[in-house]
């Protein structure tokens, strides 16, 4: 599969989440290993553990990215990390940080920034780009938003974000009400020029963002451009 991805041009492949089971950390073994050109990553916690066992998985990529992050949103910090606002921006930081010495390439995700508020968002967002991120993830975790919510938040940030020019922004849509790939598409003319899909679809519950949509709606309207395409 990686390496069809590589033909279809995929720019970036997500092939695990090494620290969660020996499959997944053999699978960014062996993906780093069969292709040649797109970035193969690895999928992380804010958690060092998590980052040494990424590096150990990417050992034989030509291009390795870490992709670390942390819930943004009040839900997240108040009922799955018993934490404040304040700690989770330093936890941030810090595996940012912590990943870059490791790789170049570092990108962040702000799980569940789809319901996050867009100040405190954004002091996320400026804090890792300093802390050396390279790509911003600006995830609608449970498929919340709608695509103008989504858009509006993209380029909210894009306005009010000192450095965010430095960096990549990346959409990461799920599609719980049905509206992962315009959600999707809402963000790429507001700012952001990753797009975050998967194969059918295919994702937690209802699934993520579909590859071969996305790829038709930028085949079909070519006046979308410089989207960088990464698969889960």
């Amino acid at each position: 599969m990686a390496r069809q991805l590589e033909q279809l041009g995929v720019d970036v492949i997500e092939a695990g989440f090494p620290v969660s089971s020996p499959g997944d950390f053999n699978s960014v073994v062996e993906i780093s290993k069969a292709v040649t050109w797109p970035t193969v990553c690895a999928l992380t916690r804010a958690v060092e553990r998590d980052i040494d066992v990424a590096a150990e998985s990417l050992r034989h990529a030509r291009r390795g990215r870490i992709h670390t992050g942390i819930g943004t949103s009040d839900s997240h910090i108040k009922y799955k990390f018993h934490s404040n606002r304040e700690e989770i921006l330093e936890r941030a930081v810090k595996a940012v940080k912590y990943a870059r010495r490791y790789v170049e390439d570092v990108e962040f995700y702000a799980e569940d920034a789809g319901r996050t508020d867009n100040e405190y968002l954004a002091r996320v967002v400026e804090a890792v780009i300093k802390a050396g991120a390279t790509v911003v993830n600006i995830p609608d975790t449970t498929g919340y938003c709608l695509p103008e919510e989504y858009g509006a938040k993209i380029r909210w940030l894009m306005e009010h974000v000192d450095g965010i020019d430095r960096v990549l922004i990346s959409t990461h849509c799920h599609n719980d009400l049905g509206l992962a790939t315009a959600n999707t598409l809402s963000g790429v003319p507001n700012g952001a020029r990753q797009v975050e899909v998967t194969v059918n679809g295919i994702g937690e519950r209802a699934g993520n963002t579909s590859l071969e949509e996305i790829a038709i709606i930028l085949k079909c309207h070519k006046d979308i451009k410089n989207v960088i395409l990464p698969f889960l």
